[in-house]
């Protein structure tokens, strides 16, 4: 378990909460980092379509590049 898990699970709420893109490179950093992360990012991806992140094949996907 990240020892930073609870700060990042913090800044994913707040993007949640905002519905403001917190940027692919933002998400990207975290993706890797801790499953617990992934299941975050995964559910957020899924509430903003509009952000044109994408997984495919288990890895993110910028679709506006």
């Amino acid at each position: 378990m990240s020892n930073l898990r609870p700060e990042r699970m913090q800044k994913l709420k707040v993007a949640a909460n905002s519905g403001q893109n917190p940027a692919f490179d933002f998400l990207l950093s975290y993706w890797n980092d801790d499953p617990m992360l992934v299941i975050a990012i995964k559910k957020l991806l899924a509430k903003f379509p509009q952000w044109g992140v994408v997984i495919v094949n288990e890895v993110l996907v910028d679709w506006n590049e």
